[in-house]
């Protein structure tokens, strides 16, 4: 198993999605890496967790990375982002992503989950994506 790529995928996803013209438009440049301390905006789009396996065979090194993006927004209703979901999943599917180390096989959508936190106040839509690379360097 090789982890080795998970800062490489990590970067290609951020610089896609905040590259994304029509994402942008729906969250200015409210897409994070790492949310912010303090007041944070009424709608923004973060990374989140990932969970990773080996996909290494007799060829190379190789994982499959179900990666997290979340949507959030203490926004009533869940219209402004399940807009804002739909942009991050056409920045992602069908992109070429570029990884500084190794290469991207698939990515694809696997599922989202929306709900409220808290009280109720805020949502949150959490999209998975599996993304299978291998490494080159190996």
């Amino acid at each position: 198993m090789t982890y080795a790529l998970a800062q490489s995928l990590q970067t290609a996803l951020f610089q896609q999605l905040t590259s994304d013209d029509n994402l942008r438009a729906l969250v200015g440049n409210h897409v994070y890496d790492q949310v912010p301390p303090g007041i944070l905006p009424t709608l923004y789009v973060a990374l989140g967790p990932e969970v990773v396996r080996d996909r290494s065979d007799q060829i190379g090194q190789g994982a499959e990375h179900d990666a997290m993006v979340s949507v959030v927004t203490d926004g009533a209703g869940f219209s402004a982002a399940k807009a804002v979901a739909a942009a991050v999943s056409d920045a992602l599917l069908g992109s070429d992503l570029t990884l500084a180390r190794g290469r991207v096989v698939f990515l694809r959508f696997l599922r989202a989950s929306a709900t409220r936190k808290g009280a109720g106040e805020t949502r949150q839509i959490d999209l998975i994506f599996r993304v299978r690379v291998e490494d080159d360097a190996v």
